[in-house]
């Protein structure tokens, strides 16, 4: 099963409507990466701190249903790397109900934003190429 981060909608994340801004979601996958990193013992700080960064290459975020002020949120995340990129899966669910779903490719570099191979501490948790290239894998 995938890593899945709680996330309590604010009201200030919605827009007239009263549902979640678009923007938003770039934001709560945003999050959920980081503590998914976190979870799986490689915080994303201690890889800036070692000079490698994860620019962001592209972002595709696909909206399901609406969410609203005070709905709570399950985002779930995984990854798989193939070379110097990471490309990772987000699905947000209210309770079973799914409500967007999108996609994030980072490319890992150094601080002068030239690529480099992904360090050993991601590439021991994270899975390589997925055994089909449209789908992401899936940990059990």
């Amino acid at each position: 099963m995938a890593f899945r981060h709680r996330i309590k909608v604010r009201y200030a994340e919605t827009d007239q409507m009263g549902v979640v801004h678009h923007s938003i979601y770039a934001v709560y996958f945003e999050e959920a990466r980081i503590e998914y990193l976190r979870y799986l013992g490689q915080p994303y700080k201690d890889l800036e701190d070692r000079g490698i960064l994860m620019p962001l290459l592209d972002i595709h975020i696909r909206y399901i249903k609406p969410a609203r002020f005070d709905d709570t949120l399950d985002i779930e995340v995984d990854a798989f790397i193939k070379g110097a990129k990471i490309f990772v899966s987000y699905t947000a669910y209210r309770g079973e109900e799914k409500v967007a779903e999108g996609r994030t490719t980072h490319v890992c570099t150094d601080t002068n934003l030239r690529p480099i191979r992904p360090p050993a501490s991601l590439r021991r948790i994270l899975p390589t190429v997925p055994k089909r290239p449209t789908q992401m894998p899936t940990r059990e």
